[in-house]
């Protein structure tokens, strides 16, 4: 496909006992050099049709293949809504966080049980997506300089909170970032009512987060987050090369 696709993921769990389910799909369009950067569910944009046709697709494909555990199944979806699929991740992604907080599922803990033989504790009818989700990754890089890595030590570290916020890193005042592995030191997660207001706290958490001796994508993110184009949700892969960046 030649275009500016969006970039639509659904997770999916399965037990040992022909038990699949999906929880809802994840929009991870804002990307740079096809790394996602920030991911949300449910997708801004899509009509409902496509969403459960997405959904149902890769229910389809994960039980056909008799797959188990935790998986992704990730799509693009052209300017028709029609979508074509990528990949299969066959593991827990940087973005469950974003399908935890809408569907209400630990999918770590479903993992576990499913690896135990324990059949899934729910069914597809029981689980509703609640509310908007988004997720940063926060990387060790230095946006103004084309994103270059910025290891090294942080000299001071405070984690955003409050209603809605959830943050999982391994950081610490003190912690040296190392140069080789992946830049990111954590992931800032909001879960709201709406996604307007999932934007709005996101972009709180984001100022209220302090990172000091060493640069963040931070304040790249919340360029992304008022920005007009991501707010009505028209953004697509291809959207933060073309927009943001020199």
């Amino acid at each position: 496909y030649v275009g500016n696709p969006r970039h639509i993921e659904v997770q999916v769990i399965a037990d040992h006992h022909g038990n699949v389910c999906h929880l809802f799909e994840r929009d991870c369009s804002v990307q740079r050099r096809h790394q996602k950067l920030i991911e949300e569910a449910p997708s801004p944009n899509l009509p409902d049709e496509r969403r459960n046709a997405i959904c149902e697709a890769a229910v389809r494909m994960i039980r056909g293949a008799d797959y188990t555990n935790a998986g992704t199944v990730e799509f693009i979806v052209d300017e028709n809504n029609d979508f074509y699929f990528i990949e299969v991740n066959a593991r827990i992604q940087v973005e469950h966080p974003v399908s935890e907080m809408v569907s209400g599922v630990d999918l770590i803990q479903s993992q576990i049980l499913v690896a135990a033989g324990e059949p899934l504790s729910f069914k597809q009818e029981d689980l509703q997506c609640v509310g908007h989700a988004i997720e940063c990754r926060i990387n060790a890089e230095d946006p103004s300089k084309g994103f270059r890595p910025n290891p090294g030590t942080i000299k001071k570290f405070f984690a955003p909170g409050g209603i809605g916020v959830r943050f999982d890193s391994h950081v610490y005042g003190g912690y040296s970032v190392p140069p080789y592995y992946d830049s990111m030191i954590a992931k800032l997660i909001v879960h709201r009512p709406t996604r307007a207001e999932a934007i709005a706290t996101m972009r709180r958490a984001l100022k209220e987060m302090q990172v000091e001796g060493i640069e963040t994508t931070a304040g790249f993110h919340d360029i992304v987050l008022q920005h007009e184009d991501f707010i009505q949700g028209t953004h697509d892969t291809k959207w933060v090369e073309r927009e943001l960046m020199d």
